[in-house]
């Protein structure tokens, strides 16, 4: 791989990915990966909320390899890179523990967000997790994750951006004290800063159940759309389509922008249904979709290569990190044997 400036990004594996993860970032990635070194990363060691059901999670590994390669992610140019077969992810996490603060870590909102659901679930249930050692840490390895290849550039979502800025400053704080070996990154947020799910509630999540997958099949996808939460009482009612889901989906999705701007002028009107609406948006979701899904389709027959894709990526991220790690044991002077 040519020597190019780098991009750490990468999805903890919960399952396929969906519309949100494609317009808050698989879009990013897939326009900028022939002109940077790209490693992205599937985040296993991140999972500990899902410890009780291993299998989803190595599932959801070949899942989300699956989605990378339907959305156009070449494994030729960038590497795929599973956290677990990279072992200096852990070894960085765990000295970098020996420098971080926990105040520092607890200014990350998306952590506070996680532990939060995790104490008072909302899925109806009276059952309350205690929360696990590894949910102080993983934020450590987030940043060790982003550091490791030496990134100068991290895709992600918009509620990641309080992270990348931890990872900055950890990056300043070891330059400073020992040797400079870290870049400090920059965030890219996507076009589409936060997608919201189609209940109209929160941002689109598995575990809300309010996602359109990107595997979703044509009939699925009609149904979820037509389902959507609608903010107005009857069609004839004036409505504001900057608050309307299914418009934000069209605005991230339908190229058709003079279809847009009609249905947007008719909507704030009360001169169109949301019927109309959610159809035309199906239409033209299934439209975006059915090329993903086709080479999804002729991956999920040919499961070596995808299988290729993680272990060559893999490899490639194990060579980056153990040249990483020799300039960290460096720094830190922990390179035992080498003096005698």
């Amino acid at each position: 791989m040519t020597e190019k400036k780098r991009i750490l990004t990468g999805i903890r594996p919960t399952g396929s990915l969906h519309l949100g993860h494609y317009a808050g970032a698989l879009e990013n990635w897939v326009r900028l990966q022939h002109d940077y070194n790209c490693y992205f990363l599937i985040a296993d060691y991140q999972v500990s909320d899902y410890a009780d059901d291993i299998s989803l999670v190595r599932q959801a590994v070949w899942d989300v390899a699956l989605d990378w390669l339907a959305v156009g992610l070449d494994p030729e140019h960038s590497s795929y890179v599973i956290e677990s077969l990279v072992p200096e992810h852990a070894e960085l996490t765990t000295l970098l523990g020996w420098f971080l603060p926990v105040s520092m870590l607890e200014r990350n909102p998306t952590l506070k967000a996680e532990m939060e659901a995790m104490e008072n679930p909302e899925d109806g249930s009276q059952e309350r997790k205690s929360v696990p050692v590894a949910f102080y840490t993983y934020p450590v390895m987030q940043v060790a994750n982003i550091l490791m290849p030496r990134a100068h550039l991290v895709p992600v979502g918009e509620d990641q951006l309080p992270h990348i800025e931890l990872t900055r400053e950890t990056a300043r704080r070891f330059n400073r004290r020992f040797k400079d070996v870290f870049p400090e990154p920059e965030g890219l947020v996507g076009r589409v800063p936060r997608l919201v799910g189609i209940d109209g509630q929160a941002k689109m999540s598995k575990s809300k159940n309010n996602a359109i997958y990107l595997k979703d099949d044509a009939e699925t996808v009609s149904k979820k759309v037509m389902s959507m939460f609608t903010p107005r009482m009857k069609p004839t009612d004036p409505g504001d389509p900057e608050i309307t889901p299914a418009f934000m989906y069209h605005d991230a999705f339908n190229p058709d922008k003079a279809e847009v701007a009609d249905l947007k002028e008719r909507y704030r009107n009360g001169a169109v249904g949301d019927a109309e609406v959610k159809r035309k948006l199906a239409v033209a979701l299934n439209i975006f979709l059915e090329p993903i899904r086709d080479r999804r389709s002729k991956y999920e027959a040919n499961m070596p290569l995808v299988r290729e894709a993680l272990e060559a990526g893999s490899k490639r991220g194990r060579a980056i990190a153990v040249e990483t790690m020799e300039m960290v044991r460096d720094a830190l002077d922990l390179n035992y044997l080498r003096k005698y």
